[in-house]
Parts: structure tokens; C-alpha cells; sequence
């Protein structure tokens, strides 16, 4: 089938809503397209709202990222005293901290693709001529966008293929593997409107004259 044919299958299998039929529309390289869609609008749309609620802008990504940490160290402390001094386990102990630390790390990427923590090679970007420096920071849009895209896909196809399979998390009866899985292209989306913020701050910097290379700073604010 063509590529258009393909589309309009993805199209109508997300508009049924049934798993079986999106998880075979999504085998099609109609999908790409579709997420190159998704994460323009989704990402511009995150990244305008960012641009109108600062506490959002600067604090979202971080809460995921600490609530996660927090509910992995709960339940591994508890699982400490749980085994060596009740004797006992809960099954489901070693198999929800690493889906929370896969939260952890996908949304904790979004945020340094924001504070541009992820190889910046700042100190020799800031010898080349300015031109150059906005040259790299155009490509750093691209390659982050081109990876949010590639994860977009990837774990979208997972995401639906765990759902038609009615995977759940072992130890547990009836939590899904999906709810958790559905993350990480949540996650793409956050990588997306972090690019596109950040292109868009690098633009004004270009206009007004300002520095375009900062120094990477881990933990910095936003």
C-alpha cells in the first residue's frame, strides 16, 4: 500500500480505538509521518505553554523526576525491613522500581535537553565564530527533534503491543505494563517542545546580540 493509504488506516484505527487494529496500522512507515505531526503540534503547544506558566516551565519534569526517585526508595526501604525483619516480600518489589526509574530517566532527559546538560561541548563551541555557534545549536534542534521522533515511534509500537497482549507487571494482578510504558513517548513529546523552546530562545538571543553559548550547568534552573 501507498504511503497515503497507510496513513489513513493509522488515522482510522486511532479514531476506532481498538488496540488490535492500531497495533497493525502502526507497522506501516505511515507512522513516522504521524509522528513528525505529533510532536510539531504537541511540541510547540507544551512549549507555548510553557513560555505562559513559568512554575510549569521550570518545575514539571523535576517533580516527575523526584516523585519517581521518592516512590523507588520508599519501596526498596520498605522492601529492606519487609524481608530481613518480617520475613516476608512483596512480589511486586523488584519489578515497579525499574519501571519508575525509566520514568525517572525519560523525563529527566526532557529536562536537561532544556539545560543543556546533554554533550554540549560548550567550551569549544564558544571559539567558533557566531555564526557557527548558532549552526550548532540549529543542529542540536534537529537531533533532538529527530531523536524525540525515533523514540516517539519505537515505544508507541511497544506501548500498543504490550496493551493488545494485556501484559501486567509481574508480582502484581492486574496493573498493566502499558500505564507505565505509555511514558515514554509522553516523554518524546517533552524532548520535542524542549528542542523547539529552546531553538526559539536561541533566535531571540541571535536578534538581540546576546551570548548564544552558555556554560552547561547540572541542576541549574531553566
Amino acid at each position: 500500500m501507498s504511503i497515503f493509504t497507510d496513513l489513513i488506516a493509522l488515522l482510522a484505527a486511532f479514531a476506532s480505538r481498538d488496540v488490535f487494529a492500531i497495533r497493525s496500522a502502526l507497522a506501516s512507515d505511515a507512522t513516522w509521518i504521524v509522528g513528525v505531526v505529533v510532536l510539531l503540534l504537541a511540541g510547540a503547544g507544551l512549549a507555548w505553554i510553557y513560555h505562559k506558566a513559568p512554575p510549569i516551565e521550570r518545575y514539571f519534569e523535576r517533580t516527575i523526576m523526584v516523585t519517581s526517585y521518592l516512590g523507588i526508595a520508599l519501596i526498596i526501604f520498605w522492601g529492606v525491613i519487609d524481608r530481613f525483619v518480617f520475613s516476608n516480600q512483596q512480589p511486586w518489589s523488584t519489578t515497579i522500581p525499574p519501571l519508575l526509574f525509566m520514568i525517572m530517566a525519560w523525563f529527566g532527559a526532557a529536562y536537561s535537553v532544556r539545560v543543556r546538560t546533554h554533550l554540549s561541548f560548550s567550551e569549544f563551541r564558544t571559539k567558533l565564530p557566531r555564526k557557527m555557534q548558532f549552526l550548532c545549536l540549529c543542529l542540536d534542534c534537529v537531533l533532538w527533534f529527530g531523536f524525540a521522533l525515533i523514540l516517539w515511534v519505537t515505544t508507541m509500537r511497544l506501548v500498543v503491543l504490550s496493551a493488545s497482549n494485556f501484559q501486567i507487571v509481574l508480582g502484581t494482578d492486574n496493573t498493566m505494563q502499558w500505564w507505565f510504558l505509555t511514558s515514554a513517548p509522553i516523554a518524546a513529546i517533552l524532548i520535542a517542545a524542549r528542542a523547539i523552546e529552546n531553538m526559539h530562545e536561541d533566535v531571540q538571543n541571535l536578534r538581540a546580540g546576546r551570548p548564544l553559548i552558555q556554560q552547561a550547568v547540572i541542576g541549574r534552573n531553566a
